[in-house]
């Protein structure tokens, strides 16, 4: 994905608040084996980049002065109220050093598995997203998780969903987290029960055969009245 930047020479919060007022948004670019280079990009244009799923977790190709830097975004700061992107920070990438990354997953097909189509559950997405390892050229866009064989009481792992080529999941001390959960929908559960419940209370609701059903108790007979003497 490619954007452009444009040299910034003022830095502090009052050139900042001026650039922003301009329409323009103050950044900066580090790492690598030169220095940090100030930066300033439309707003505008910056504003529908940030919802594109690819400028989070893809190697960006940023062009500044008419040369094309290969980055990472690292940072973004937001308005608390405003749609206003206050600073943005990118990472070079440098081709032979491995870096980390959050990789969001893409998952499909739940609505053809034994789970959803047949039991009445639903796929419960534990995470949404995984950090990484891996050179720059093997960092993929997504991951694509396939759940269209989610079995009802079953999970799906990390250990089950193949990673692309050249890259190590970073779990940060869980060696085998669940990604997705199956879960019974509430009302699944309920029309379940119900006929068992109907079933168990059958034979208990009908006499047993051959006996029958115990008399009522006669009424004591009314005592006559006394005669007057």
């Amino acid at each position: 994905m490619k954007f452009v930047a444009f040299e910034r020479a003022k830095q502090g919060t009052g050139a900042s608040r001026r650039l922003r007022n301009t329409g323009r948004t103050p950044g900066i670019v580090y790492g690598g084996t030169v220095e940090p280079q100030l930066v300033e990009l439309d707003h505008n244009a910056l504003w529908h980049a940030l919802k594109k799923e690819a400028f989070h977790s893809s190697i960006l190709e940023m062009e500044v002065n008419g040369k094309s830097n290969k980055v990472l975004l690292r940072d973004v700061q937001m308005h608390p109220f405003k749609p206003l992107v206050l600073h943005i920070d990118f990472q070079r990438v440098d081709a032979n050093t491995k870096l980390h990354m959050k990789v969001p997953f893409h998952f499909s097909g739940d609505e053809n598995s034994p789970a959803v189509k047949n039991d009445g559950c639903i796929a419960n997405h534990v995470l949404t997203e995984i950090e990484v390892l891996c050179l720059p050229a093997d960092l993929p866009e997504f991951i694509a998780v396939d759940l269209s064989g989610l079995k009802k009481g079953a999970s799906l792992h990390l250990s089950d969903i193949k990673l692309p080529k050249g890259v190590t999941a970073v779990t940060h001390g869980k060696a085998n987290p669940v990604v997705v959960s199956v879960v019974m929908v509430a009302g699944a559960e309920t029309a379940e029960a119900a006929p068992a419940a109907a079933d168990a209370a059958a034979p208990a609701a009908a006499p047993a055969a051959g006996k029958a059903a115990p008399a009522k108790a006669a009424a004591p007979a009314a005592k006559a009245p006394a005669a007057k003497k």
